[in-house]
């Protein structure tokens, strides 16, 4: 095993899975504690089987809501570590199979978590979709980029517009956007102006949902260690993963769950049409 800041696993077939890296990502798994702040909440967040969306889950489950995954079929195991990791506090879990491309798989997934939880207090959209290219703008496939953009900006529009007529006030929306949309990648072309995208999104849709009490927010992260890193970027990338933080490493998932419980909190009441930055000190403005 290496240490915790330095990766090992380097090379893995997207989407990856949780079991292959080295070092195991931390999810807050013995380190979150609960306090209630979202008790009686029913949460329903995307890329929910692993990484981010896991951690958000776990810290979700921990602080009384009910939370329901998306997840694609591909990613079946690490979903159903996630939904075990959920019940055991003793809240409902639900995982679904959806990949977010299309409007119709939004619109059903939200019919089902309404279903099956009775409604949707908190909706995080963090599903996502990366594949570097060093090689430069014509590595960059027609193929590839409508799959970054239709599951990245698309999927997270149709969900929000799925779930919108099932959203009350005092409910709360929360993006994943990226370190990226302030300072891209010239590998993650496509994936960076995704994320500038769902920045501006965020602010549009805080103006537009906000007469209705519906707050809606985003969390920047940084360069954090997930099944998506080795899977996703070159193997010479990944060795030096987070190093080029103020921080000098990267960050785990767990250290992201405290941001997406204070925006989805009555901490937060008042925050609407921002962006919080987990970055490890790199600047998002």
């Amino acid at each position: 095993m290496s240490d915790e800041t330095t990766p090992t696993t380097t090379d893995l077939r997207w989407p990856g899975a949780t079991s292959a890296l080295d070092p195991t990502p931390d999810h807050g798994e013995t380190s979150y504690v609960g306090h209630g702040r979202l008790k009686g909440k029913r949460a329903l967040i995307t890329g929910g089987d692993s990484g981010i969306g896991r951690a958000v889950a776990i810290a979700y489950a921990r602080e009384g809501a009910d939370v329901a995954i998306g997840h694609l079929p591909e990613e079946r195991d690490d979903a159903a570590q996630t939904l075990a990791l959920v019940e055991a506090e003793g809240v409902r879990g639900l995982a679904v199979e959806v990949d977010v491309r299309t409007p119709a798989a939004n619109d059903a997934l939200v019919q089902q978590v309404v279903r099956e939880l009775g409604g949707i207090d908190l909706l995080v959209a963090n599903a996502a979709y990366q594949m570097a290219q060093p090689g430069g703008l014509e590595d960059y496939s027609p193929e590839q980029v409508r799959r970054v953009y239709e599951t990245n900006v698309f999927g997270t529009l149709w969900l929000i517009q799925a779930a919108r007529p099932h959203l009350e006030s005092g409910a709360s929306i929360i993006v994943t956007t990226s370190i990226q949309a302030y300072q891209p990648s010239e590998a993650l072309l496509d994936y960076a102006s995704t994320k500038a995208a769902l920045n501006n999104l965020v602010v549009n849709l805080a103006g537009d949902l906000g007469p209705e009490g519906i707050r809606v927010n985003a969390v920047a992260p940084g360069p954090i260690w997930t099944p998506l890193i080795p899977s996703t970027m070159p193997e010479e990338k990944v060795k030096t993963f987070g190093q080029d933080t103020p921080l000098g490493r990267m960050g785990q998932p767990g250290e992201l769950a405290g941001a997406y419980v204070f925006l989805a909190s009555p901490d937060a009441s008042y925050v609407s049409g921002t962006v919080i930055g987990v970055t490890g000190g790199k600047p998002v403005f």
